[in-house]
């Protein structure tokens, strides 16, 4: 059984094929005088060229085994671990109240209310939005479908199933689009496989439609190509190129970008834009001032007319929650996660003004900013607090 596929396939030659099928996976013709994989379930279509299937990449090397049962239990079920209280909702019943594996205390559902700013989801550290869970004596907040994800999935990053993960005591990296993150994560328990998602990334599929590109993409392993939305040019472990094999590829990184992002000197929401046509006095960020290049992906707001980089919209944090307390060994104190937005300082390593999310310290004698990307190289030595501080106590 292949993670790219919920049902079993089974190695076959298609001797009656009549119509011409795409291989589901690298979406080139199959020849159907050589053999290759198809699902036998009835009204699913799905085929696969053989080498396609075989890869290391999407098959373990293991065969499907109907004791399999547990496993396919475990994707059915969340980490719900008790519903104190239901209300009807039309024709559905909705826990209003619940327990969840990881909090304490009960968890109360709203559907309505004012938002702060700063809230955001323990599960997959969004912006929190309604309906969403909370418990009313702690910062603790729960997306209404966060709760709900599965204990195991399977899913096309990867050639095992994943499980749900909370990381509270440290700060990881996603495998998928490399940001930095804490929260929930899905990963691989596999002896000698390491490999972790955040739930942004585990939401994506093996095709996709962007707004980008007139064509639908699809997924593709260690694959040599220039993203076309950052224009960096590296092998990229996880991409998506198009379909059709225009000269269109994307890395995870541009595919999970916002569509909108926000900039404290506008009031309107900034567009994620794909090109820019205009003059060369007006390629520059209004949020560094730097240059932008013309050809990178950016903010705009065509009423303002207000353009900034990607990184400076969104920042280099986003999937770390504020006020978070973490520990650098660049630095000898504690520093706090923040969003810098009338009092900028400049960072302590570049000079440049912080602007957006950044790491602070708030000793009085000390008082340093620094901007996620200088201490990019260091990121992987971050902690939480409480980590810190269970190793001093042993």
């Amino acid at each position: 059984m292949i993670t790219r596929h919920h049902h079993p396939i089974s190695h076959s030659i298609q001797q009656n094929q009549s119509e011409n099928w795409n291989c589901r996976i690298c979406h080139v013709e199959v020849n159907s005088r050589y053999a290759s994989y198809y699902c036998s379930t009835p009204d699913c279509n799905y085929i696969a060229h053989a080498d396609c299937a075989t890869d290391e990449e999407i098959w373990d090397g293991t065969n499907f085994l109907e004791e399999k049962d547990e496993e396919s239990l475990l994707e059915s079920m969340s980490l719900i671990t008790n519903v104190i209280e239901e209300i009807r909702n039309e024709e559905d019943r909705v826990a209003r109240v619940i327990k969840h594996a990881y909090h304490d205390q009960n968890l109360v559902l709203s559907s309505s209310g004012e938002i702060k700013e700063d809230n955001n989801c323990d599960g997959c550290v969004g912006p929190i939005s309604t309906p969403f869970y909370s418990y009313d004596h702690c910062k603790f907040f729960l997306h209404k479908n966060c709760p709900e994800l599965p204990r195991k999935k399977r899913h096309p990053f990867h050639r095992h199933s994943l499980t749900l993960t909370n990381i509270e005591d440290h700060i990881s990296h996603c495998h998928a689009c490399y940001r930095p993150h804490h929260g929930f994560l899905y990963e691989c328990l596999k002896k000698d496989s390491v490999f972790e998602i955040d739930i942004q990334c585990s939401l994506l599929s093996d095709t996709l439609k962007h707004p980008s590109h007139e064509h639908p993409l699809y997924l593709v392993h260690n694959y040599q190509r220039k993203c076309s939305g950052c224009l960096r040019e590296s092998c990229h472990y996880l991409a998506y190129r198009c379909i059709n094999r225009c000269d269109f590829t994307l890395d995870i990184q541009c595919v999970t970008l916002p569509l909108t992002a926000w900039y404290k000197y506008d009031r309107h929401p900034l567009t994620l834009t794909y090109f820019d046509d205009s003059s060369p006095s007006q390629h520059y960020c209004d949020l560094c001032e730097n240059k932008r290049d013309p050809n990178h992906w950016f903010y705009y707001c065509a009423d303002c007319d207000n353009s900034l980089h990607t990184k400076c919209a969104i920042g280099d944090l986003q999937l770390i929650k504020l006020g978070r307390k973490v520990c650098l060994f660049l630095h000898p104190h504690l520093l706090t996660v923040v969003k810098n937005i009338w009092n900028c300082p400049p960072c302590e390593e570049c000079g440049e003004l912080c602007n957006g999310q950044s790491l602070e310290c708030k000793e009085p004698e000390c008082n340093v900013t620094f901007h996620g990307p200088c201490v990019g190289p260091f990121i992987e030595e971050l902690m939480s607090y409480d980590s810190i501080s269970e190793n001093e106590e042993e």
